[in-house]
């Protein structure tokens, strides 16, 4: 079993990486500056904190590696902030100079995990239904005792395959209590770096939500990994992990995180939690349902209500016919879009989808809890599943995923069109203007007529910014986003239950702010 490296034991950097946690370096809710961080700490562990500072900054460091061009002698370069770095000195140098809150949060989790390691944290509690010597032993070994053995392979055939063509992308979630969230970010940092993996996990005491994409020999490996760990194994299975293909290449970097959700519904998981949820349906039990929900559609009051549980720009380019589409821009104002419009569900049953099954989890719990349905069920799996299942059936276009892919297709619908001329169209580009930066649908007769902005406003914004001198990096939110409201009210006006695709929105509200994508607010929507 491997031990520990103490403060007095030298500057083992590289065994550091496989131990500490690279948490959300851009949560700046979560730092603390860097002269008041050493005046909190107390007197024992302030004689670690040179130490800690020390492997943060390793750790930072080695976050940013890429492999060097095989016409280079060196082994390695590192990339940070879109910039290439070719020697230690000049991304140490950047590292100090533009990053030092991200390294003074990232020395607090690496405080915090020499805390656990040297057995100066608090007990771990005692659960019901749990083995208390199981979860003890796990916390109280270093990570890299829970990484796979690699010595029968070789870095080439971990990192080839890794392309869009070749590799894959996993995506899963799982609830359950864990008891030091800390230490599993700790263990998922090392693990996805061990097998160089990309992507984004979201880490919280109510379990685990991640996507992250490589080699498809990688992603073998971590599913194994996954499945073996105490932690997991008896509360996931093989099933569990929906795949798709993608690679490294679907993410700019990996990002772990702790955080008080695994998805951001904005409602504490005390209040609402992931044990009471609706009642599971299988993809065909799923589509059993909405089906005999579409032969009900022209009645003049159904009893059932599809209710599409993502975005409105995930929505937009893809969904299953007579769903209830919510035009909001967030799951956190889910709950708030529940409640402007109750009475809409009252005795009703509520047919409840997303992307992969995790938003469904607490949406649903947050449903049941008001106590107005007749019934509230959700399928499981999510999209992804039953598109393995059924690629041509209620679900049509495309399914909008978090990463640089932007969507999946399953089968050839368009249900979306060009914001500009109303030609079908559901590939989503960034809008041109930086300071909006909203997805929108343009078609390529559009762009090349320089039609490449959510809106005419922000056309005309991108003009003018282009040939002005000084540039801004200041996000501005779009007018035509701004317009739109927060919270719609359904009850205003009858509810739709088509056959066929349901008219698009006006132009300019095509999408998310790509700056909240970047910061990862939903590390992966499972």
């Amino acid at each position: 079993m491997p031990s520990f490296t103490s403060p007095d034991q030298g500057d083992d950097l590289d065994a550091c990486v496989l131990r500490f946690s690279d948490l959300d370096l851009k949560d700046t809710r979560l730092i603390n500056p860097s002269s008041s961080l050493k005046a909190e700490l107390d007197v024992c562990t302030k004689k670690k904190y040179s130490f800690a500072k020390k492997k943060a900054f390793a750790l930072f460091v080695k976050t940013k590696e890429i492999p060097a061009p095989s016409f280079e002698c060196k082994e390695k370069w590192w990339k940070c902030c879109q910039q290439l770095f070719r020697d230690q000195i000049s991304i140490h140098r950047h590292a100090a100079t533009q990053h030092a809150d991200e390294i003074c949060h990232q020395t607090a989790s690496v405080l915090k995990q020499l805390a656990v390691t040297l057995n100066t944290s608090k007990s771990l509690k005692s659960e019901v239904n749990r083995n208390p010597q199981k979860e003890h032993f796990i916390y109280n070994h270093e990570v890299s005792a829970w990484l796979p053995d690699l010595s029968c392979f070789s870095p080439d055939e971990l990192i080839s395959g890794q392309g869009s063509d070749e590799g894959e992308v996993l995506l899963y979630y799982c609830y359950r209590d864990l008891e030091d969230p800390h230490w599993v970010c700790a263990w998922q940092t090392a693990l996805c770096q061990h097998l160089y993996l990309t992507g984004k996990v979201r880490i919280a005491t109510e379990g685990i939500n991640g996507t992250v994409g490589g080699s498809k020999l990688a992603t073998r490996l971590y599913v194994e990994v996954m499945l073996s760990c105490p932690l997991f194994k008896d509360y996931m299975c093989k099933d569990d992990f929906k795949t798709s293909k993608g690679g490294a290449c679907c993410f700019p970097e990996l990002r772990v995180g702790v955080f008080e959700e695994i998805v951001p519904m904005g409602i504490s998981p005390n209040k609402i939690s992931y044990k009471k949820p609706g009642i599971h349906l299988s993809p065909g039990e799923f589509h059993k349902e909405v089906e005999k929900f579409l032969s009900q559609a022209n009645e003049e009051q159904s009893d059932t209500i599809l209710l599409d549980c993502r975005n409105f720009y995930e929505s937009k380019i893809g969904r299953f016919q007579g769903c209830l589409a919510p035009d909001i821009r967030k799951f956190s104002y889910f709950p708030s879009y529940i409640d402007k419009n109750l009475e809409l569900f009252r005795e009703k049953k509520v047919l409840m989808y997303c992307t992969g099954g995790i938003r469904c989890e607490r949406g649903s719990a947050y449903l049941k809890a008001k106590g107005v349905c007749k019934e509230v069920f959700q399928l499981k799996g999510g999209i992804h599943k039953y598109l393995e299942e059924f690629p041509n059936g209620f679900y049509k276009g495309k399914l909008f995923v978090f990463d640089e892919r932007y969507a999946l297709s399953y089968n050839s619908d368009i249900v979306s069109e060009c914001s500009y001329c109303g030609a079908p169209w559901d590939q989503y580009k960034l809008c041109s203007t930086p300071q909006c930066r909203q997805l929108i649908l343009t078609c390529p007769a559009c762009q090349r007529q320089g039609f490449t902005a959510c809106c005419v406003t922000c056309q005309d914004k991108g003009r003018r910014l282009a040939s002005s001198p000084i540039q801004s990096s200041f996000k501005e939110e779009c007018e035509c986003t701004a317009r739109r409201p927060r919270i719609p009210s359904e009850l205003t006006q009858q509810v739709r239950l088509p056959t066929s695709p349901e008219p698009q929105p006006d132009v300019g509200e095509d999408g998310p702010c790509l700056c909240e994508q970047q910061q990862f607010p939903r590390p992966s929507e499972s």
